[in-house]
């Protein structure tokens, strides 16, 4: 509902739906880029499928770093259902309109999402660290109900920290316009839209990002930090070759992940850039690594290329 009538300065009251404009400057190409996207969203689909039937049904990948790959596979297929449909019908069928609570619960679920992936990725440079670093006691330290422990408290801690996000957005209640400058409902993106006082709303931004984001980055970078420091010290060179080889492929998604993520963490509330730029970085932030996971983890596994070729052997007899 307006609040006020005067077209340079008119409030709404309590909006029912907002507008997801997609990407500013780009509407005239949005058809087009819609399908790069689908296609990332269709390999990160498939690929993360295919490791959540490989992994439980291989008993040989029934190890801590295959079951948090497993948990990162389906947080990632959760990102894309939670992104990609909203995104391709603003693109292809210019269905911009969304109900305000169905944004907000977007946004619960795509920022939810990003923190238990950021978790998970911590838990994995923990268990690199225990492997190298404490070989001996890897599989003592890292018991079953240790993993599960270690599962949950990735996902309370994002849903209980995220979840103050929206319950913060629904106690604002006039805002200077409905319409979205994004292609998703993002934490940021929404709060811009207030005209009401939003500094808790900044403030609890900013309190998330750097408690989870901000907290795993630092111990990854620790974890890292000790496992080169042994590995140095190795005496055999295969046995540093095989240390790095296992490190390279958590060492890409780590950069890719945390260097995306704080680049549109403080260009949407620090920064001028292009808005343009800002979206489709920050969109291909959320989409690419669900796509990227499975192939970094994939090939680095011997035993998952045996199982893929398999599966794909097996469809080719069968027609």
């Amino acid at each position: 509902m307006l609040s006020s009538m005067n077209r340079n300065n008119v409030t709404y009251l309590n909006p029912g739906t907002v507008i997801l404009i997609g990407i500013p400057g780009l509407e005239h190409v949005q058809f087009w880029i819609g399908f790069p996207f689908f296609t990332v969203c269709l390999v990160a689909v498939l690929g993360n499928v295919v490791l959540l039937i490989i992994i439980p049904a291989e008993r040989s990948l029934h190890q801590p770093m295959y079951i948090f790959l497993a948990v990162l596979a389906a947080t990632d297929i959760g990102l894309c259902a939670a992104i990609a449909p909203k995104m391709l019908a603003i693109f292809w069928f210019r269905a911009y309109s969304m109900a305000f609570d169905a944004c907000l619960a977007q946004l619960f679920f795509i920022h939810t999402l990003q923190c238990m992936e950021s978790g998970i990725l911590l838990a994995m440079a923990f268990d690199r660290y225990i492997a190298i670093c404490d070989p001996l006691r890897h599989t003592s330290i890292l018991t079953p109900s240790i993993l599960g422990r270690m599962i949950v408290v990735v996902v309370v801690r994002a849903v209980v920290l995220v979840g103050l996000l929206p319950l913060l957005i629904k106690r604002l209640h006039h805002f200077q316009s409905i319409q979205i400058a994004h292609s998703y409902c993002e934490h940021m993106a929404v709060v811009k839209l207030a005209a009401d006082d939003v500094r808790i709303n900044k403030i609890c931004g900013l309190f998330v990002g750097f408690s989870i984001l901000g907290f795993d980055m630092v111990f990854i970078l620790i974890s890292y930090a000790f496992i080169f420091q042994v590995v140095f010290h190795l005496q055999q060179k295969e046995a540093r070759l095989k240390a790095f080889n296992t490190c390279t492929a958590h060492i890409f998604v780590f950069l890719e992940f945390y260097i995306l993520a704080f680049f549109s963490f403080f260009s949407h509330r620090f920064g001028h850039v292009v808005p343009s730029t800002h979206i489709l970085l920050s969109t291909i932030y959320l989409l690419l690594p669900p796509a990227l996971n499975p192939i970094v983890y994939g090939v680095k596994n011997m035993v998952i290329r045996k199982r893929v070729a398999q599966i794909f052997l097996l469809n080719q007899g069968c027609q």
